[in-house]
C-alpha cells in the first residue's frame, strides 16, 4: 500500500483537486454556495439531487460553474420499490404527528418523487466532472452511458458486500460509509440498515483490501485527526458532510446550526422517524417519542416523510430544534461556525501535519 500522503495527492491529480477533502452531497443541504465555497478552496463541491427536478439540477450546476471553476459531483438515490400503504395505520401516525405540529392533511402521505429516468437524463445533460450514487447502483445502461461521456461514478456503499457489488457493477471509486455519518444510511437494502452498523475504522480498511479501485472515507469524520486516521487505513480521500454544516455558506437554520455544537457523539440516534429511511440525526424530544416502545411504527419511504413535513415546516418557523429534521453525524460537535473554505484548509493543514 503506498504512502497515505502519496496516495491522497494521486487521487487529487487524477480528479483535478488541490486538497483530498470532498463535501458530502447532501440532500437539502448542499445550496451551490457551500460547493462553490469548498471547491474554491481546492476540494470537490457535491449536490444532492434526490429531490431535484429537471430545471433544478441544471441551475444547480449552472450556479456553481458561474462562480467557481473548481470540481463537483451530483448525487442520486436510486428508487426504492412502491411503498406498502396502511391506511389505519397512517391515520395512527397522523395523530401522533399532530401533538407535534399542525394537523396531518389525510393525503399527507401521498407524494410523487421526481422520475429517476428523467433526473439520469438530466446528469448527463449537466455533465459533472463525477455522479455518485447511494442506495444502491445506477442501472448498467446509465453506467454505460456515464463511461461514454467520460464522466467518472463514485458509488456509496455501507459494507464491504456492497463495495465488492459497485466495483463489478463498473464504479471507478467506492465511497466507504460508516455508521457514524449524519443523514440517511447509504444501505442498498433499507431492511438491512439498522443490522449492519459498521464503523468507518472497521469497514474502511476491509473495504480497501477487497477492491482495487480508490477508496473515499465519510462518516464522523469532521477535523484533520479524522482525515488522517482515514488515509492512514488506506482511504485517498475524505468526504465530509457535518462537519461543513454550521458554515455560513450552507445555510442551514441556526437553531440545528447551533444545537450541532452541543451533541455529543452519544446525542445522536438513527432512526426512521423522519422519512421512512433509516438516518443519523440528533435524539430531538421528537425523535426520543417516535422511536419509544408505544409510538407508532414509521410509516414507509416516502411516505413517513410527507407525514412530518407540518411538524417540520412548523419546527423550522418556531425555531424549535426539536421538530426539526436535524440530521448529525456523531462528531457533529467538531463542527465550527466559520467559512467554508477556512474548513477545507485548516482541516487539510491539520491532517498533513500529523501525517507528515
Amino acid at each position: 500500500m503506498t504512502a497515505p500522503l502519496e496516495r491522497a495527492q494521486a487521487f487529487c491529480a487524477r480528479f483535478g483537486l488541490h486538497v483530498p477533502i470532498l463535501l458530502a452531497p447532501m440532500a437539502g443541504a448542499c445550496p451551490p454556495s457551500l460547493s462553490v465555497a469548498v471547491a474554491n478552496a481546492g476540494g470537490l463541491g457535491a449536490g444532492g439531487a434526490l429531490l431535484m427536478r429537471r430545471e433544478a439540477i441544471l441551475d444547480w450546476a449552472k450556479e456553481v460553474r458561474s462562480a467557481s471553476k473548481g470540481v463537483f459531483q451530483l448525487n442520486l438515490w436510486m428508487p426504492d420499490p412502491a411503498p406498502q400503504r396502511d391506511a389505519a395505520h397512517e391515520a395512527k401516525l397522523r395523530e401522533f404527528l399532530a401533538s407535534w405540529g399542525p394537523t396531518v392533511p389525510a393525503d399527507a402521505g401521498t407524494s410523487t418523487p421526481p422520475d429517476f429516468a428523467a433526473q439520469c437524463e438530466a446528469l448527463l445533460e449537466a455533465a459533472p466532472p463525477i455522479v455518485s450514487s447511494v442506495m444502491g447502483l445506477y442501472p448498467p445502461e446509465f453506467v454505460a452511458k456515464l463511461k461514454a461521456r467520460k464522466i467518472t461514478w463514485f458509488a456509496n456503499v455501507s459494507t464491504v458486500g456492497e463495495a465488492l457489488a459497485a466495483e463489478t457493477a463498473g464504479a471507478d471509486v467506492i465511497v466507504a460509509q460508516g455508521m457514524e455519518a449524519g443523514g440517511h444510511r447509504g444501505a442498498f437494502e433499507a431492511a438491512e440498515a439498522e443490522r449492519r452498523l459498521v464503523g468507518l475504522f472497521a469497514l474502511l480498511p476491509a473495504v480497501v483490501d477487497a477492491v482495487r479501485v480508490p477508496v473515499i472515507a465519510t462518516g464522523g469524520i469532521a477535523d484533520g485527526r479524522g482525515v488522517a486516521a482515514a488515509l492512514a487505513l488506506g482511504a485517498s480521500a475524505a468526504q465530509i458532510g457535518t462537519g461543513f454544516l454550521r458554515c455560513p455558506e450552507a445555510k442551514v437554520h441556526k437553531a440545528w446550526a447551533d444545537a450541532l455544537a452541543k451533541t455529543r457523539p452519544e446525542d445522536t440516534i438513527v432512526s426512521r422517524a423522519f422519512s421512512g429511511r433509516p438516518g443519523r440525526s440528533i435524539a430531538t424530544d421528537y425523535v426520543l417519542a417516535a422511536t419509544a416502545p408505544d409510538a407508532p411504527r414509521p410509516a414507509p419511504y416516502p411516505v413517513q416523510r410527507g407525514l412530518t413535513a407540518a411538524m417540520r415546516e412548523a419546527g423550522q418557523k418556531a425555531n424549535d430544534v426539536h421538530r426539526m429534521q436535524a440530521w448529525a453525524g456523531q462528531s457533529a460537535a467538531l463542527a465550527r461556525a466559520e467559512p467554508a473554505a477556512d474548513v477545507v484548509k485548516r482541516i487539510w493543514n491539520e491532517a498533513r501535519a500529523i501525517l507528515e
